[in-house]
């Protein structure tokens, strides 16, 4: 083939791609708005849980996204007089119970202890574990007995009285004693109320998922509706307000906090580039033109989320804001670097493509590198922002360098910057003067972060939480008024059918008990104590003798006991008895209506034909005290372990979910800083070929790791440990700071005189502020995960632009763009130009293959 074929064959090829670059670009602007119009979005946990659970992790992930508690919306009624708050609950709740949204409404009124009193009272032989053949002998029964006599002359003697003839034997009693009588709801005027007596509460359960962020938000609705209804007829409505917590309830409201930030900071970041791109422009047109590669960065960023994952995560949206400050960037190098007056009519946009757009190319691939290291991290999250990083950064570059040349035509005529750039070159001359005191900052920042090395990092999943202090203080307090399990200790029990996970919560529950009489444990929940077993139903059940035998032996059994008792007395006992013998049993729909029912839902689940039963663990009330003064795990893992482990039911697992998140969360931060030292590894690899010289790679990389260092440092003095986000907004400093310091590393390949004109000085200052107006907004926002972005990179964006000029590489002699007098035009700087742009074409074409 001819030597000169190939080139020749690209250039046409190029060319063909330019004269259709628009058409192309318009087509693809359509196929994102169809991916975004298709994609669904979501702002929960999820995004930060893994992608190939462990066993136990997989646990964790379950129980976050619909797990026991994943469907409860705990709702507080304060304000007025208690028995105002009463009536409100009650017609709260009837409201509620009559909606399909809900699954189950509990408030402790009347109607529902009723309920719960006639279920259990009528299966008591199946649901009472004080049944077996020894509570059924003569002596048995005489000893039984004598405790519900016992009862007469105590508090409960009233009660004990009426059930006396029906239940000589105190299996009531047993049930009731079974219950975490430390878990149980105050009621006060006949509803449940907080441990202080000042609000109603109620617990909703809902029949959508807890991850359903839609229903979940439909749901709350309802319940405000219900609760402005009910109070709509009292005289002092204004007197009394609902609250409302719980895994769904922060759901939504952390999509509507991360929709409402994304939408006011991307309104005003976009208003302040907006405003600062006019004055540099002073044309709507051009202005318009800048802003199209940041729409079409922003859209593929989305599109591209959206086929991956199916999901865009919220996080990613509040991101999407920030590439606003990105990629503005390339219009704004191309504009200010390339314009001319207008009488000059030279084709300016060629000459920019040949001698600038081979070092944006290279800092467009910087950024690829450092973001590339994302798309292998365990957390969907961030091979999100990964992924949306290099298809907005790579769209918005492409654009510039294919769609604007086309759309501006050969010139483009901006505000006279010679002035401001002349200043900048001079400042930049003085630059390298403080390289010596950066030295000392940057070696400062190295021992702050080695002397704080132990806790540097957070270690805690939680500090990701993007639901605020106060929320979740209300959620600990509803859930200890109600007795709702924190579900922080679990024993999770897989099982091929529900019979086969009821009998291995039985077998785990009975190793358990011992733990709680001897006050290792507070109590625990668990699915088989409402729903028993059909084996542990049939073996109650059998504990019943024929009629005519319980007769006999309760004749026995009355015998010698303190107080007289005919035996005719106990004739309905004997008949419910007999029936129990040959009633049906018990099943999960029966159990509807109850608030067993919602124990029972929450602890007995089927996903993907897997039953799992789930016992919830409460910690005893000392070591939980313990536990809020020293923040040491409140209970003793290896009792509990041990006893899991002595009940030999296969696959049980004893899971601490909090330490579980943690350590999952401790995995990851390391593996993403390994992930991240290997992207800068390919960045250090790229830069060195590009370049072609170490000297020129490490000069071009210092300023970005000297600010990743002092705003790391920063964070570590201002008493912030350092999460995965710090992580990513370290990336973006790279991202972002890369540009600066090709450019001021930017040299003709014969003239060592040479240093970054005023005009591209011009251009740096400007984009620097446009990423600032993108990226340091976010510092206002009231999501802590969007926080943090702008924190880290709107200080690092400035650092990196200084201090890629403070450490600019040294030159042989006086800067040619520095003796540019303050007076200078920009006809002067423009015939200076064609000249320099060949030159450093040709090294470019050199060093990079060509300017394409």
């Amino acid at each position: 083939m001819d030597p000169q074929a190939r080139p020749n064959a690209i250039a046409r090829g190029l060319a063909a791609v330019q004269r259709h670059a628009v058409a192309v670009w318009l087509l693809c602007l359509v196929a994102c708005a169809v991916a975004i119009g298709r994609a669904n979005f979501s702002a929960d946990l999820s995004a930060f849980l893994p992608r190939s659970p462990s066993e136990t992790q997989r646990v964790l992930v379950d129980q976050l996204r619909d797990g026991l508690a994943s469907r409860l919306i705990l709702v507080a009624i304060d304000g007025g007089y208690e028995s105002t708050r009463a009536t409100l609950s009650r017609r709260v709740a009837a409201t509620l119970r009559a909606d399909p949204q809900f699954a189950a409404v509990h408030n402790g009124s009347g109607e529902s202890d009723a309920r719960d009193e006639q279920f259990m009272f009528a299966h008591r032989y199946v649901l009472s574990p004080a049944v077996t053949p020894q509570r059924f002998t003569a002596q048995g029964m005489h000893d039984a007995l004598g405790e519900s006599l016992d009862l007469l002359s105590s508090s409960a003697g009233f009660v004990a009285k009426d059930l006396l003839p029906r239940d000589p034997t105190g299996e009531v009693a047993a049930l009731v004693g079974q219950l975490d009588s430390a878990a149980q709801p105050v009621s006060r005027g006949g509803v449940w109320a907080s441990r202080d007596g000042r609000r109603a509460v109620l617990v909703a359960q809902t029949a959508a998922a807890g991850s359903d962020t839609d229903a979940q938000a439909r749901a709350i609705e309802a319940v405000q509706r219900a609760f402005e209804a009910a109070a709509r007829t009292l005289p002092n409505a204004s007197a009394y307000q609902v609250s409302m917590t719980g895994p769904g309830v922060f759901g939504v409201a952390t999509r509507d906090a991360i929709r409402h930030d994304v939408e006011r900071l991307s309104t005003l970041s976009l208003v302040l580039i907006v405003a600062l791109l006019l004055t540099l422009y002073r044309s709507p047109r051009t202005l318009a033109l800048g802003l199209l590669p940041v729409l079409s960065g922003v859209a593929a960023g989305i599109a591209a989320v959206a086929l991956a994952f199916g999901t865009v995560h919220g996080l990613t949206l509040g991101f999407g804001t920030t590439l606003i400050g990105e990629a503005v960037d390339y219009s704004i190098y191309l504009f200010v670097q390339s314009s001319q007056d207008a009488k000059q009519g030279k084709d300016t946009m060629r000459a920019w493509l040949a001698a600038y757009w081979p070092t944006i190319r290279l800092g467009v691939l910087t950024s690829v590198c450092g973001f590339a290291s994302m798309l292998f991290s365990g957390f969907p999250g961030l091979v999100q922002l990964g992924l949306f990083s290099i298809a907005g950064l790579a769209s918005a570059a492409l654009v510039t360098r294919f769609v604007l040349p086309r759309l501006c035509g050969g010139t483009i005529a901006i505000r006279d910057v010679s002035r401001i750039g002349a200043v900048l070159a001079r400042l930049a001359q003085g630059a390298p003067r403080l390289r010596w005191p950066l030295a000392a900052l940057v070696l400062g920042a190295v021992a702050t972060l080695w002397l704080h090395r132990g806790d540097l990092w957070s270690q805690e999943l939680a500090t990701l939480s993007p639901v605020p202090a106060a929320s979740q203080a209300l959620d600990t307090r509803l859930r200890a008024d109600v007795g709702a399990p924190d579900v922080r200790y679990l024993v999770v029990i897989p099982a091929a059918s529900e019979q086969a996970a009821l009998e291995g919560a039985e077998k785990v529950g009975a190793q358990l008990q011992p733990l709680v009489d001897r006050g290792v444990l507070g109590g625990f929940e668990s699915p088989a104590r409402y729903l028993p077993s059909d084996a542990m139903q049939r073996a109650r059940l059998a504990s019943l003798p024929e009629r005519q035998v319980l007769a006999a032996r309760l004749n026995e059994a009355i015998q010698n006991q303190p107080v007289s008792v005919k035996p005719d007395a106990f004739a309905p006992f004997l008949a419910d008895a007999e029936a129990a013998r040959a009633a049906p049993l018990v099943t999960r729909a029966d159990l509807k209506g109850t608030s067993m029912a919602l124990a029972v839902d929450g602890l007995l689940t089927r996903r993907d034909g897997q039953w799992t039963a789930m016992l919830a663990l409460r910690a005893p009330q000392a070591a939980a005290a313990v536990n809020m003064a020293t923040n040491t795990p409140s209970l003793d893992a290896t009792p509990v372990s041990d006893a899991v482990a002595r009940a030999n039911v296969p696959g049980a697992l004893f899971v601490d979910m909090k330490a579980e998140a943690d350590r999952l969360y401790v995995n990851y931060v390391h593996e993403d800083i390994r992930l991240s030292l290997a992207g800068f590894a390919a960045i250090v690899v790229l830069l060195t070929l590009a370049l072609r010289s170490p000297v020129r790679a490490a000069h071009a990389l210092a300023p970005l790791v000297a600010a990743v260092l002092v705003v790391a440092a920063g964070f570590t003095l201002a008493g912030v440990q350092l999460t995965i986000l710090h992580l990513v907004g370290m990336l973006l400093i790279v991202a972002v700071g890369s540009n600066y310091a090709l450019f001021f590393c930017k040299q003709a390949r014969n003239d060592r005189t040479q240093r970054a004109t005023p005009r591209t000085l011009v251009s740096l200052l400007v984009a620097n502020l446009a990423t600032v107006a993108g990226f340091g907004l976010l510092a206002l926002s009231h999501v802590p995960l969007l926080e943090t972005f702008g924190l880290t990179v709107g200080p690092g964006a400035m650092l990196a632009l200084v201090f890629a000029a403070i450490l600019a590489p040294p030159l042989a002699q006086a800067s040619a763009a520095a003796r540019v007098p303050a007076r200078a035009s920009g006809d002067s700087l423009a015939q200076r130009r064609p000249a320099r742009a060949r030159e450093e074409h040709a090294h470019m074409n050199h060093s990079h293959g060509g300017s394409a």
